[in-house]
């Protein structure tokens, strides 16, 4: 077991390893979820000029000395449709949200302090000096570099993009990730199933979690259990920016892949890690070409991806290709001591306000059983030789939502 690679280190392997890809421009509508590459500069000012806050009255507060006082009201100022004109003294003009504040105004008087006749308007509350008046570039000013690279793009930031006036963004071009599923057993779904077949969970699996995390998968299918069709699958990848393969890195004498890839000059950083599940994880380069040789088992897959894939697209992407973040929690049952590697338990994860979430281990933990994992909200993670834990200790999790 101290021969097994630890999982920390085994990611930092894989980010040191890759190298970001090219820099491409898009247009907002494709760019959320894109990494940003370069920093966004802001090409107006928000707000383009000092606005009204509220409706009311721009006023000068200079002639708001006593209340209640009368005003001259000059004109109106509306969103879209600014009074062109300055207030002098004793003048006010009319203003609604959004509007421009006329030159001369300091302070707007909200429309409930005032009252209107045809003679003018009454003050009855004098405004602070600024009061309700959002000032040009409050929010950020022409160019500002109001987002910095890299940054993976929410949906705020392109709303915030388009305030910026920025029909387009220098983003990351998506990885181009091939994935392929290996194994004489190994069928995709609606395919004919044989005796002893069974369907493909890691290949679609894996291409919707590349698609969710910035990549391009590219599903490559299934290569039998045949060292020569592994290698032109191997072939046909060149070009790539990482190849993800599922199945074949353990031991067992139908685990063909790193002694096939070893012989066409694949350099192996490391395999096998302690870790469950996922130990026979498998990383490495066959000449320029980046693997990522993940177990068969298909929560073993998904876990690996979770730590590993995860990170390596975002290193690819240009982002730091850190380790998921773990958050506390409180155990909802008991668990028994653990071994020498990092273990990751399928759990629910239950908000209770003013609490801890309340992290809930499945029973049953077999790195077959997939519905558990898709029905999981969280992984425990169980370092090393952690003693037995009673219900509510408070443990590691990384949330899966």
């Amino acid at each position: 077991m101290s021969t097994l690679l630890p999982v920390a280190e085994a990611l930092k392997l894989i980010v040191d390893d890759l190298k970001p890809v090219a820099a491409e421009t898009v247009t907002l509508d494709k760019a959320l979820g894109r990494t940003l590459r370069a920093d966004a500069l802001a090409q107006v000012s928000h707000p383009p000029a000092d606005v009204s806050a509220m409706d009311g009255y721009a006023v000068r507060c200079d002639d708001i000395s006593t209340v209640p006082c009368k005003l001259r009201v000059i004109g109106e100022s509306a969103a879209g449709h600014p009074w062109r004109k300055s207030l002098k003294a004793g003048d006010s003009v009319r203003i609604f949200t959004g509007a421009y504040v006329p030159e001369g105004a300091d302070g707007i008087v909200i429309q409930e302090d005032t009252a209107a006749d045809e003679a003018g308007v009454s003050i009855n509350e004098a405004p602070r000096r600024g009061r309700h008046i959002r000032t040009c570039g409050q929010d950020f000013r022409k160019g500002d570099a109001v987002l910095a690279a890299p940054r993976r793009l929410t949906a705020r930031d392109i709303g915030l993009l388009a305030a910026m006036n920025l029909p387009s963004v220098t983003v990351a071009r998506r990885p181009r990730v091939g994935v392929l599923s290996t194994g004489d057993e190994i069928v995709m779904p609606g395919d004919p199933i044989a005796e002893g077949q069974i369907v493909s969970a890691n290949g679609p699996g894996l291409c919707a979690f590349i698609s969710a995390h910035g990549g391009e998968p590219l599903p490559l299918g299934v290569v039998r259990d045949d060292p020569k069709a592994l290698l032109r699958v191997a072939e046909r990848a060149r070009g790539l920016d990482l190849l993800v393969t599922t199945g074949g890195v353990s031991v067992g004498d139908h685990d063909i892949v790193k002694g096939t890839l070893s012989g066409a000059g694949f350099k192996a950083a490391f395999h096998k890690i302690a870790m469950r599940p996922g130990k026979p994880l498998l990383f490495g380069r066959l000449h320029d070409l980046a693997i990522l040789g993940m177990p068969g088992n298909p929560v073993s897959a998904m876990v690996c991806a979770v730590l590993f894939l995860g990170p390596a697209l975002a290193r690819l992407q240009g982002l730091a290709g850190e380790a998921p973040p773990q958050t506390a929690a409180r155990l909802g049952a008991d668990l028994k001591a653990n071994d020498g590697r990092t273990d990751h338990i399928r759990a629910t994860l239950v908000i209770e306000h003013g609490e801890l979430p309340m992290a809930t281990p499945f029973p049953a933990q077999d790195s077959a059983m997939i519905a558990t994992l898709a029905r999981a909200d969280a992984l425990i993670v169980r370092e090393p030789f952690a003693p037995a834990a009673q219900a509510g200790e408070i443990v590691s999790v990384i949330a899966l939502n």
